[in-house]
């Protein structure tokens, strides 16, 4: 992949442009990537605090009971949001679903092992450890190909 970046000072907004031989995934992703929103603070809560933390800080989201969960280095907060809005305002290059019930930063994990049903065990720096349904193993496949392409 080539890269160029031209700066102008006659051009008032942002433009990309893509150029390839053909529509292809690499090109459909890249769309997907450009269109992203990044929300730059989340708050949880614990008791009657209220914790603002960055996207960077949270090792993992996930559900508890009722409850949508979030880990970071500084403890456990509860949030407010579903789980597939905050999926919707987390950077998609740097977070992946596990599971119906988790998603994970792609920088907190440590390594993965394979069982003998399909799924994989995925161990966090931390040391925690989640399990990732069948279902999400190509996403994180996807993923790290993207994390390894820089995007």
């Amino acid at each position: 992949m080539k890269i160029n970046v031209e700066i102008d000072e006659e051009i008032k907004a942002i433009e990309v442009l893509i150029r390839n031989h053909e529509w292809n995934e690499e090109v459909q992703e890249l769309m997907e990537r450009l269109k992203e929103r990044k929300r730059p603070y989340f708050v949880g809560r614990k008791g009657e605090m209220q914790h603002v933390f960055r996207a960077e800080e949270i090792i993992c989201l996930f559900t508890e009971q009722d409850s949508i969960m979030v880990r970071t280095k500084q403890g456990v907060f509860e949030m407010k949001e579903r789980l597939y809005e905050l999926e919707r305002d987390l950077p998609g290059n740097q977070f992946v679903r596990l599971s119906k019930s988790v998603i994970a930063n792609l920088d907190e994990l440590s390594r993965f092992e394979a069982s003998f049903n399909g799924t994989l065990c995925v161990y966090f720096r931390s040391g925690e450890k989640e399990y990732v349904s069948r279902h999400y193993v190509q996403g994180i496949k996807k993923a790290f190909q993207w994390k390894r392409k820089g995007l």
